[in-house]
């Protein structure tokens, strides 16, 4: 049975993630269809590249070879297609932009939809993502990110500084106000470690009343009322139900980035994208830095 060299992709993404669940996942396909594929490699490479056990799939030597094989493969084929690309000349074709769901939904979105008015023969693909996908396999042809350091093997522009401030819906701030409250109700994002050390100072008497894992989820709370949290300034001066806890002044955030990669800059389609976003982005630096006139 001949080689089917994307059977061994599927081999990868098991060793890679330590089974079929995280292999389904990457890949965006069924369990079955993982294993299916897996025994088709072990078909035609006529050996077991998995031990099969109640705890899951567990690679065998063979196994182990067959993933080092399709990892150099894939970087191979990434290299060519990233080759291949890089001699395209013209302002068409497809485009695949990733960056984070709620900067889609609070500055990116416009800004996308007069790119395409503007270049119509670019068929831009936009990927909400707050994964970091890989730009050298060419899972995205242009990343926005919010990074304090982005990956250096990407070159692009820091296009802003951002800010951050603590925010809770307008009646839930009039009321500290009102009462002259000496403590937030905190709300927790799992991966903090606790209230800010001015927020501590301020409001000595601050405690968490729920902890969340996912930034959307955070926003809804914070929308019911639920309590007060951090978050960057073009979240929350642009949401109409969000006001700033006083007497706490702002606090950095990591910066914005438009990046691709090195092989790719000089594409036009995507030098073009790159400096059409990173103008509009530019121009809305205020936003960024919390300094917007309807943020003051």
């Amino acid at each position: 049975m001949p080689m089917d060299w994307g059977d061994l992709r599927f081999v990868l993404e098991t060793v890679r993630h330590g089974g079929l669940s995280g292999a389904a996942r990457e890949l965006g396909v069924n369990h079955a269809t993982v294993a299916r594929r897996i025994a088709a490699a072990e078909a035609a490479l006529g050996a077991p590249l998995f031990d099969r056990r109640p705890t899951g799939y567990v690679p065998t030597e063979a196994g182990q070879d067959a993933a080092r094989a399709a990892a150099v493969f894939e970087t191979e084929h990434a290299t060519l297609s990233r080759a291949i690309a890089a001699r395209e000349d013209s302002l068409s074709g497809p485009l695949t932009v990733t960056a984070p769901q709620l900067m889609i939904q609070a500055v990116l979105a416009p800004i996308f939809g007069d790119f395409v008015k503007q270049y119509p023969g670019i068929a831009l693909t936009v990927l909400g993502a707050n994964a970091t996908l890989n730009l050298a396999h060419r899972e995205a042809d242009v990343a926005i990110r919010i990074a304090n350091d982005p990956d250096p093997d990407l070159v692009g522009r820091r296009v802003a500084s951002q800010s951050s401030a603590v925010y809770a819906h307008r009646d839930y701030v009039a009321e500290v106000v009102a009462k002259g409250a000496t403590g937030l109700d905190w709300l927790r994002f799992v991966h903090w470690e606790r209230p800010p050390k001015p927020v501590m100072e301020a409001y000595p008497d601050t405690s968490v009343v729920m902890y969340l894992d996912d930034m959307v989820a955070m926003i809804g709370a914070v929308r019911a009322g639920l309590g007060a949290t951090r978050m960057a300034c073009f979240l929350g001066d642009t949401d109409p139900d969000l006001a700033r806890i006083p007497g706490l002044a702002l606090m950095p955030y990591p910066s914005v980035w438009v990046l691709t990669h090195a092989d790719l800059r000089h594409v036009p389609r995507i030098a073009t994208f790159s400096r059409f976003v990173s103008d509009a982005l530019r121009a809305r630096r205020p936003h960024f830095a919390g300094d917007a006139p309807e943020a003051c």
